[in-house]
């Protein structure tokens, strides 16, 4: 797992599939961690914590994005280790506490290879084992984190996909439902993929400085003028009928 600094209070944490982040929340109120990668990892986690000043014990909340098992892999295991809550956007919440199965994503055809080849990359990964979600998230849920945290349903990768909006800070943690993997585009493998250029769009719309992503670099200055602009593209591509033929 590789530790990388994004902002003074936010840390990304990469694995070999996805990766998550750690913030640093204001006034001296602990951690929060924003999903927690492949199963497995809650030991490199916890170990990079600890180098960045974090006992177990401070870390305060777990939001999972979503309920992939790049993202909520370690989550168990994580929220044993530190007490902290997990919290989940209401329709995947089922599937993290393991009532329900994972609906299969609505590939396009170019994503059939890419999918495959995926899956046989992490074919000896373990399963996410069930999580608790002590908290389920819907639109406009407010966390305080030392500033507002502002919900942002973003469904269409999942139906249950949530972003996280630090309104006075400006960032923006996207999970899937964007990447940034060559160029700024919608996450692969949806349930539906015009809901999630749906959530592309409203994340485009919000005032951000920092956008921060589930898989690729994350923009550090200047990412609402950078999201708004690949949303200007998709909407071409939509009306150029290109939008389901490439990523």
């Amino acid at each position: 797992m590789e530790t990388t600094r994004v902002t003074p209070d936010i840390w990304m944490f990469t694995f070999a599939v996805g990766q998550s982040y750690a913030v640093r929340l204001q006034d001296g109120r602990g951690w929060a961690l924003v999903d927690t990668g492949l199963p497995g990892n809650e030991g490199p986690v916890l170990d990079a914590l600890a180098g960045l000043g974090a006992r177990p014990q401070d870390v305060r909340d777990i939001v999972l994005t979503h309920y992939h098992f790049d993202h909520t892999g370690s989550a168990a295991a994580l929220a044993a280790a530190t007490g902290a809550r997990v919290l989940a956007g209401a329709a995947d919440a089922p599937v993290i506490r393991g009532e329900l199965p994972e609906p299969p994503p609505v590939l396009q055809e170019w994503e059939i290879p890419l999918f495959e080849s995926v899956q046989a990359g992490l074919a000896d990964v373990p399963p996410a084992q069930p999580c608790g979600v002590d908290r389920e998230l819907v639109d406009g849920d407010v966390l305080d984190w030392g500033e507002e945290v502002r919900v942002v349903a973003v469904p269409g990768h999942t139906d249950g996909s949530v972003a996280l909006h630090l309104t006075s800070s400006g960032v923006l943690f996207t999970g899937d439902t964007i990447a940034n993997v060559q160029q700024l585009m919608p996450g692969v493998f949806n349930t539906d993929l015009q809901q999630t250029i749906a959530s592309f769009h409203r994340q485009a719309a919000l005032d951000v400085r920092t956008a921060c992503f589930g898989h690729g670099a994350p923009i550090v200055g200047g990412a609402g003028e950078a999201l708004r602009a690949a949303a200007e593209a998709l909407t071409a591509a939509h009306q150029d009928g290109t939008t389901d033929s490439c990523p």
